[in-house]
């Protein structure tokens, strides 16, 4: 039995009360269903600025009957510092996901990521503190360590933030660390590479990467490219992040009361690598795809040209053992966008 499946044992005998911040996103949306098919009681907190309520609604849609009983949705924003303290009443767990995840919004409305992501997850820590949370697992990010040329990077890699949203998760970490010393919850940070998976938003200008090209395809659009296709990314199957988030949340800490930790598969697929897997997969049910080329663009300004991740700390630390390889993750997300597409076509 992996130490994941005994978390998962663990937590059926013994159901502990969770906040999932970010519940209407595709990550929250993703934990809510794996919590709740563990037993879990579960509170939700989104704005549904960014988060749809039809996430949620699949996710509960994908469990046992019942399992809506053990959920609670409150409609709220992490920058009011009375609805982080409502939804903290009675949980032991917080699972932090509410954020502004857009590298080049961030550029463009830097205020605004800074009041989201740093002041929402201040407000977070100090109503975790208040209500006795135990622990806060919360989202980081691989943008903390900006384009080091050391690869795979540990967490030991000094960090070089480019862009305010790697900015604003790295202050995440300044403030989970403080408040760990200073009586507040215990924490540990997930920095995620390039999560994706089902439900992940395809449209818009900030979508990212996977979710869009698929979109792309089968809407017959051009497929945007920025750089030369050379440039790569440790993806990561929101699977892994679903186990990681899980085995956080119970994990032993140091005396230090909080940890970092990467969460990735630990292995690099380029964009050129990419886009032909996918086209490669949609191929056997839309066979004009075979003569589509992606059209290239510029580089962004903030966006690094390599990421590779080293695990052995989530593995040692938390018991994080990948069960989806980006292969597995694209097969299922491929195929969910398919089923999701045919379906509104109908």
């Amino acid at each position: 039995m992996t130490p994941y499946e005994q978390t998962l044992n663990e937590l059926r005998g013994q159901p502990r009360r969770w906040l999932v911040t970010g519940v209407a996103g595709f990550i929250g949306s993703n934990l809510l269903e794996s919590l709740l098919a563990a037993h879990q009681r579960v509170t939700g907190l989104d704005n549904l600025t960014t988060g749809k309520s039809a996430n949620v609604e699949l996710a509960l849609r994908a469990v046992e009957a019942g399992a809506a009983k053990r959920f609670e949705f409150i409609e709220g924003d992490i920058r009011s510092a009375d609805t982080c303290r409502r939804a903290c009443q009675n949980v032991d767990v917080v699972l932090h996901h509410a954020a502004q995840v857009s590298v080049p919004a961030s550029l463009e409305e830097p205020l605004v990521t800074h009041e989201v992501n740093a002041t929402g997850f201040l407000n977070v820590l100090m109503a975790a503190r208040q209500t006795g949370v135990r622990r806060v697992v919360y989202a980081s990010s691989c943008a903390v360590y900006g384009d080091s040329p050391n690869l795979p990077l540990t967490e030991e890699e000094p960090v070089r933030p480019l862009s305010p949203y790697a900015s604003s998760k790295l202050a995440n970490e300044g403030y989970a660390a403080a408040f760990a010393n200073t009586s507040g919850p215990e924490a540990v940070g997930l920095r995620y590479f390039n999560v994706f998976g089902s439900r992940q938003d395809p449209k818009g200008v900030y979508a990212a990467v996977i979710p869009q090209w698929i979109f792309a395809m089968l809407q017959g659009q051009a497929v945007r490219v920025f750089g030369d296709g050379s440039t790569t990314r440790d993806f990561c199957p929101v699977s892994n992040v679903v186990q990681a988030n899980i085995l956080a949340a119970l994990a032993p800490l140091s005396a230090s009361r909080h940890e970092v930790v990467n969460v990735a598969v630990g292995m690099r697929t380029s964009l050129t690598e990419l886009f032909e897997a996918i086209r490669a997969k949609l191929q056997p049910t839309y066979p004009q795809l075979r003569e589509v080329q992606p059209l290239y663009e510029p580089f962004r300004p903030g966006e690094i040209r390599h990421s590779h991740a080293q695990i052995a700390k989530a593995r040692q630390l938390l018991g994080y053992a990948p069960t989806h390889s980006v292969e597995q993750g694209l097969e299922e997300t491929v195929a969910w966008f398919v089923r999701s597409m045919e379906s509104h076509r109908r």
